[in-house]
């Protein structure tokens, strides 16, 4: 059609950058040019060679750079929010008291939702994951359980989870008003966060409890990120939130540049801790 040569070149592919970055997301021609470079090679061995070119991969680089879209980051979910969502159910049924148990202790514990949840595919769901109710301990000051598996944890070998009672958005009431509400309806089943209907949340049903309280810009991952940001603003230090957030170094690392709301909360939070520990007497 445009008189190209049937074999590929460094040409061709940097046209075909070029060309189809007018039309869908610069992140996804790389993805196409993969999935082409597959299909073609058993025809023309030198395609991933070419692929590799210097021409092709620096007409990427300056298309992601010319026709990249702003990223659209969810609001982190606040402390307000969650008094907010309280005040809303004077009278909560048991789903209400479950989603606000999983929207405290997911903000407190700064849980990926995936942690909460059970995936809305069935394929994907695995009984090791689910936090049993045998494992939930009840403190002084607080309560815990055990979290089977996260996104850190490939072995299995889980962590323990520790939400002490705040002064501001107390998650202890909120968590024992869900028990003794699962208790008197499930006691014997084995899975910690049940709805009405006797099986565990997916993801689905979380968030379209949300999307009955908030806008769109408030998201599963906001609880995550929520929290991060006030512990970062009450001057937390960065490996303090990376081990309550169960991240690795890099993840973590990665994370609060992806973030930018979060690494102003570090910067600002440790300069109003260091200033009013500087007015303290000695």
């Amino acid at each position: 059609m445009h008189a190209f040569p049937i074999a590929p070149s460094e040409d061709t592919l940097s046209f075909y950058v070029v060309y189809m970055s007018h039309h869908i997301q610069p992140d996804s021609v790389a993805t196409y040019l993969s999935g082409i470079c597959n299909r073609l090679q058993p025809f023309f061995p030198h395609v991933r060679h070419t692929r590799a070119a210097p021409l092709v991969s620096r007409t990427l680089a300056g298309c992601l750079k010319l026709y990249k879209t702003p990223t659209n980051r969810k609001r982190p979910l606040s402390v307000e929010d969650l008094f907010y969502v309280t005040s809303l159910c004077p009278h909560p049924s048991h789903d209400d008291k479950l989603f606000h148990a999983l929207l405290h202790c997911g903000f407190f514990a700064l849980h990926r939702l995936g942690e909460l949840v059970m995936p809305d595919r069935v394929a994907l769901r695995d009984w090791r994951k689910v936090i049993k109710r045998s494992s939930v301990t009840a403190y002084a000051s607080g309560f815990g359980y055990h979290l089977p598996y996260h996104k850190g944890d490939r072995f299995f070998e889980g962590s323990t989870i520790i939400i002490l009672s705040q002064d501001e958005a107390d998650p202890l009431p909120v968590f024992n008003a869900y028990l003794s509400s699962r208790d008197s309806l499930f006691r014997l089943r084995p899975a910690l966060w049940l709805t009405s209907a006797g099986t565990p949340p997916t993801r689905a049903w979380f968030l379209r409890h949300l999307r009955a309280i908030f806008p769109t810009d408030i998201a599963g991952h906001s609880l995550r990120s929520g929290d991060a940001t006030h512990f970062a603003a009450a001057g937390w230090p960065d490996e303090r939130i990376q081990a309550l957030g169960r991240w690795t170094s890099q993840a973590f690392k990665t994370y609060i540049r992806k973030n930018p709301v979060i690494l102003q909360a570090l910067v600002h939070g440790r300069t109003i801790a260091e200033r009013d520990s500087a007015r303290l007497p000695q």
